[in-house]
């Protein structure tokens, strides 16, 4: 296996990863972004084809490289791709593609960081940028469905010709289940099948919207923190149910035709069982029901009992060089959003250049605790 040295490897090269290189190279310190994809921005490109960003493009720059084009348009998941690859042309970031990570571990003093292509980096600091909750969350039951009935999670979607002619149960409604309903329901009968999750109050897209968003990403940065009693009670909300729908609202999905269904349950049959007991005829389930953490591939004992990575603001405290960057309300509500991934790579950055400062200086209490925080 060929071995590379470096001081920094940020795994991911989404937008997470390429706010931390942005902050990075300010500092002039040797790093290298790996990311799995053949080209950056695939993540995106590799998501249904119709998907738009939810945020205007006015809040879908990275720092240093403001989004072009109007600034109350809303990307297709194709041109925030093609941004974040010109962004890493404009920042000269070392970004290596097809470098998918299997392991990284902690051996002799560094962080070993392999790849599926069998190189192997050792490091001072890892940044893990990647979102890891990348395993589909499909029931157990769902083995059980009738051969006949076609099965995509939403990871696997793309466009209605993947589907069959017939009814489509979408299992989560959530924002994914809700968009993806509204686009089947031009050429399927749908049912979605869950809890509403709730709705926020006006249209994204509308003129009142150019107000009242840039108020509710202000609370979502300076408001809704792990800072404030109003961030600490929500945050625990957040991690545990989905967000409230921000683009289609359910006088869409009725408009369109699409019939809310209880909670699915179960197989019987062959058919999908709702919790009211009843088992729809149908030809196609897709299934909107999230993703699993994906822990493998960290062979460190820095994780709770729910998957999540004990960290304040990003540094790991227990493992010193590690951090995380875009993990969900890492922060701030916003810490997993655009306009949010930019401050808290800041954040780590700083934190991660202080390691080199004289031994007697406390980096935890001078950057964590002394640090521009904002609250």
């Amino acid at each position: 296996m060929d071995t590379q040295r470096i001081e920094t490897v940020v795994i991911g090269g989404g937008q997470a990863g390429l706010a931390t290189g942005y902050h990075l190279a300010r500092t002039g310190r040797p790093f290298v972004i790996l990311d799995a994809g053949e080209r950056i921005g695939d993540a995106w490109r590799g998501r249904w084809d119709s998907l738009r960003l939810f945020s205007p493009a006015r809040f879908d720059g990275l720092p240093g490289l403001p989004y072009p084009g109007p600034a109350w348009s809303f990307p297709t998941r194709d041109e925030f791709a093609d941004y974040l690859q010109a962004y890493a042309a404009w920042g000269e970031l070392p970004v290596r593609t097809g470098a998918a990570v299997r392991r990284l571990s902690y051996e002799d003093g560094r962080y070993v960081v392999e790849t599926k292509g069998d190189l192997r980096y050792e490091a001072d600091n890892v940044v893990v940028a990647a979102g890891y909750d990348r395993l589909p969350k499909i029931p157990a039951y769902a083995d059980e469905l009738a051969p006949g009935i076609t099965q995509l999670h939403a990871v696997d979607y793309r466009n209605p010709d993947q589907l069959r002619d017939g009814p489509v149960l979408i299992v989560g409604a959530g924002n994914s289940g809700a968009d993806i309903a509204l686009e089947l329901a031009r050429t399927h009968r749908v049912l979605l099948s869950g809890p509403h999750p709730g709705q926020i109050p006006w249209r994204i897209e509308s003129r009142k919207a150019r107000f009242l968003t840039p108020v509710l990403f202000f609370l979502f940065r300076h408001l809704l923190t792990v800072r404030t009693p109003m961030g600490r009670k929500v945050r625990p909300k957040v991690l545990a149910h989905s967000a409230p729908l921000i683009r289609v609202k359910s006088s869409d999905l009725k408009a369109a035709g699409v019939r809310r269904v209880a909670r699915t349950t179960g197989v019987r049959d062959g058919r999908p069982v709702l919790a009211d007991g009843s088992a729809p005829e149908v030809a196609n389930v897709l299934w909107c029901t999230g993703f699993r953490p994906d822990i493998s591939w960290i062979d460190l004992p820095v994780f709770d009992a729910d998957g999540e990575p004990a960290q304040r603001r990003g540094v790991v405290q227990a493992q010193p060089g590690l951090y995380f960057v875009g993990r969900l309300f890492q922060y701030a509500m916003a810490s997993s959003m655009i306009q949010g991934v930019g401050r808290d790579a800041e954040f780590v950055v700083r934190h991660l250049a202080a390691r080199s400062v004289p031994a007697h200086v406390d980096v935890d209490a001078a950057v964590l605790g002394g640090g521009r925080g904002e609250a």
